[in-house]
């Protein structure tokens, strides 16, 4: 351990608060899913291939629902034929040495960390997650697993069928369901997304750790900024310099490298300093 990263360690020990890690594709990079934004991200549509900021929109949903459903389900797919690594299942068992004090908020909408072992009770998943669907009107709050009789190796290229529009209907009033993932052209909110939370939880962290994520979008850049602010011990993980590593410059440390390479070791010291 370096001596900039014990002095960090230090400081967090002293700090009330949680130890509240952000991740983002970065990390589930290495278990090999792919982040969509390169060619394994475009989808053939009506008579032309779509990126994904054209796909995972609602006005997109509005004008082709099938569509758009079937590229979120491909991607489910690929998720699920995905393991979680090493990283992943170092944050489970530090989350099991903390407890309380163990927060996990995640830009993935993959489920990796759930299935590595995270608990839903300490996991906010800001942009939601391809495994669960909610109605699309809007008829109550909450959101409903996607049923286990659509495929989970649904084929690229391919939109809805009768039988799948069918099992995707929302439960409750029987109008479409959507994907529960948080579109380009859509807002942060606390009822889907955990806005708020994510934000209370860097007001209070005593260290914020991102893992593989540069902040492209604007709550995990708030989060990073706030804890930044009032010279929250910050710790960066990632392959390349960001914003986020400028930031832990700072006031933190920056780990340059994958999240394999960095995660388990800084989740044990973790563990040493604030158990």
């Amino acid at each position: 351990m370096s001596a900039r990263l014990d002095a960090v360690l230090r400081r967090a020990r002293a700090a009330a608060g949680p130890a509240v890690f952000l991740t983002g594709a970065g990390i589930s990079a290495e278990s090999g899913i792919p982040t969509f934004r390169g060619p394994e991200g475009h989808w053939r549509a009506g008579s032309r291939n779509r990126r994904p900021e054209e796909l995972a929109t609602a006005e997109a949903f509005s004008r082709m629902p099938d569509e758009v459903w079937g590229w979120h389900l491909h991607r489910r797919g690929v998720c699920r034929r995905a393991e979680p690594n090493a990283a992943h299942r170092a944050l489970a068992e530090l989350e099991r040495s903390l407890g309380d004090r163990f927060l996990l908020v995640t830009q993935n909408v993959d489920g990796l960390h759930g299935r590595a072992g995270s608990s839903t009770a300490r996991t906010r998943e800001i942009h939601g997650n391809l495994e669960r669907m909610r109605c699309a009107r809007g008829c109550r709050p909450g959101t409903w697993p996607v049923p286990e009789e659509v495929p989970a190796d649904w084929p690229a290229g391919r939109a809805l069928g009768d039988a799948e529009r069918a099992l995707l209907k929302c439960p409750a009033c029987g109008a479409r369901s959507r994907p529960h993932v948080l579109w380009f052209d859509e807002c942060y909110d606390e009822e889907n997304f955990r806005f708020q939370s994510a934000i209370d939880a860097a007001t209070r962290a005593s260290i914020l750790v991102v893992v593989g994520t540069s902040g492209a979008t604007s709550l995990p850049s708030h989060m990073v900024e706030l804890a930044a602010r009032r010279r929250a011990p910050l710790v960066v993980v990632n392959a390349d310099d960001s914003p986020f590593s400028r930031l832990a410059e700072a006031c933190g440390e920056f780990l340059r490298g994958g999240a394999g390479a960095h995660v388990p070791a800084l989740a044990d010291a973790i563990a040493r300093a604030l158990a």
